[in-house]
């Protein structure tokens, strides 16, 4: 198989995981008592050992975040709530603790793939001809746990893509204790789940129809009957799965795009966030939000996720529900369609559908519009983004798998108004693995979770055998004229 016919310029920049960029969690080998018995050690170490001990760490540790005794104040107060009996300690001490609590992850030690990019929200100062973007990463370190990473830059009038510098370091956000969770939204996901069982109703009959984290917990405890009533404790932990499933995240003013990381809050993506897929989504109002579908993780099944961020600091994750909502790989379109929302998903592993909505929340109806067809995408195919919209349709970026396991981007031309109508195919893989890119993490795969239009050009950053990202650009017009029918 060869690329078709089409002046794909792949561009200099070639971007690769780093295992400095670090992130500083929380460290709790164990329950109560063995935090216990590790707080009462550093009790026992002696002013002079404390001290000194308290300043070599910070010393070391302080250049690479932004705030480390803040960090080892928050580790100190996470390993004090394990206790049974409440602990108070000196401001020195609780600090020491705290670095005994916190241990540095490497976000990108195992690679950093599947980018997607939209324009950025701030286009102030922009040169004439030249777009601001926001590109996300998926990273992977130890454990195999991913996250999602930020990078900024510049697309100038000639297409060519400048990122903007990074600084030393990486963050997360605590989740919000004053999460707003709607009523029906909650007791309809939990009717999915089939979670909604005879203890269920008690609780929700104390719930206002938007209540917070707080509210839930103390509407259980009002409904709990007396004893040990294990089916009431199995019904209320998963009231209370899914409702830590959706929350909010919020970084500090100061800091940079670029040093915001998203990292596994939830116990349904406790073994990773994956392939977000962004997009600049604009409402028949001409409100703009950005919106992303990824798949959370947890070891033994994958949940699609959406998020939800009009600034890139402030960020509302939501789980996303109906019988479509299956598997990996949705994608959402960058405005409605005849006053739904539609999204192109690979409900069952192989085959393209999009999916129609009134709810961006609730998904239930989906139509095939493109299965297994070319050598090149004889085991599956999906999506590599959001659609692109252009004059004569939309132009849907796929992925195929073909022979080796190996992964090829290829395209899809649906009709604007009625985009489960294909108007044209390319025969031909768009982009496939040069001889130069196939090894890595993942050998003989190219990806690509979203592109960007930009003038008359695509920009798509796609990543090279899940080892590092580079960037081509190819002309819409011959895009559009490479189509066949």
């Amino acid at each position: 198989m060869t690329e078709p016919n089409l002046n794909v310029t792949r561009l200099a920049l070639r971007l690769g995981a780093d295992s400095r960029r670090v992130l500083a969690r929380p460290f709790l080998p164990g329950g109560g008592p063995r935090v216990r018995a590790i707080i009462d050690r550093v009790l026992a170490l002696s002013d002079a050992q404390a001290t000194t001990l308290l300043a070599t760490v910070v010393e070391d540790y302080g250049p690479r975040h932004k705030d480390i005794e803040g960090i080892f104040r928050q580790n100190c107060a996470k390993a004090l709530a394990l206790l049974d009996e409440p602990m108070t300690l000196s401001t020195g001490r609780g600090l020491l603790v705290g670095a005994y609590f916190t241990n540095e992850y490497s976000l990108e030690s195992a690679a950093l793939f599947n980018p997607s990019i939209v324009p950025h929200p701030d286009q102030s100062g922009v040169p004439k001809g030249a777009s601001r973007f926001v590109m996300s990463l998926r990273a992977c370190g130890e454990g195999h746990i991913s996250s999602i990473e930020f990078r900024t830059g510049v697309v100038d009038a000639a297409s060519d893509v400048r990122l903007d510098p990074l600084t030393r370091f990486a963050l997360t956000a605590r989740a919000r204790d004053d999460t707003r969770y709607h009523k029906r939204i909650y007791s309809l996901k939990l009717a999915e789940m089939a979670a909604h069982q005879q203890w269920t109703e008690p609780v929700l009959q104390r719930l206002e129809s938007e209540f917070t984290m707080s509210d839930l917990k103390r509407a259980i405890e009002s409904s709990r009957p007396p004893g040990n009533h294990t089916p009431f404790k199995e019904t209320t932990d998963n009231m209370l799965w899914l409702a830590h499933s959706n929350y909010e995240l919020d970084f500090p003013v100061d800091s940079e795009l670029s040093e915001r990381v998203i990292y596994p809050v939830s116990e349904n993506e406790s073994r990773g966030i994956e392939d977000a897929r962004f997009v600049r989504f604009t409402y028949p109002d001409g409100e703009v939000t950005y919106y992303a579908t990824y798949t959370a993780y947890n070891g033994f099944r994958v949940l699609p996720q959406l998020i939800q961020t009009a600034d890139f600091r402030h960020f509302k994750v939501n789980s996303l529900n109906g019988r479509c909502v299956q598997n990996k790989g949705m994608a959402l379109f960058p405005r409605k369609i005849g006053g739904d929302f539609v999204m192109a998903s690979r409900l069952d592993g192989e085959n393209i559908y999009l999916l129609r909505s009134d709810n961006i929340h609730f998904w239930n109806q989906s139509k095939l519009v493109h299965g297994p067809k070319y050598p090149w995408e004889i085991i599956q195919v999906g999506n590599c983004g959001s659609p692109i919209e252009t004059e004569r349709g939309w132009v849907l970026l796929t992925h195929g798998v073909g022979p080796m396991r190996q992964y090829w981007i290829g395209a899809l031309l649906l009709d604007l108004e009625d985009p489960t109508r294909v108007l044209g195919e390319l025969a031909e893989p768009l982009l496939m693995p040069s001889p130069s890119e196939r090894d890595g993490y993942v050998p003989n795969v190219v990806y690509s979770c979203g592109a960007m239009r930009h003038e008359e050009r695509l920009i798509i950053p796609y990543a090279i055998a899940d080892t590092h990202i580079r960037m081509v650009t190819v002309s819409i017009r011959e895009l559009l004229a490479s189509f066949t029918v």
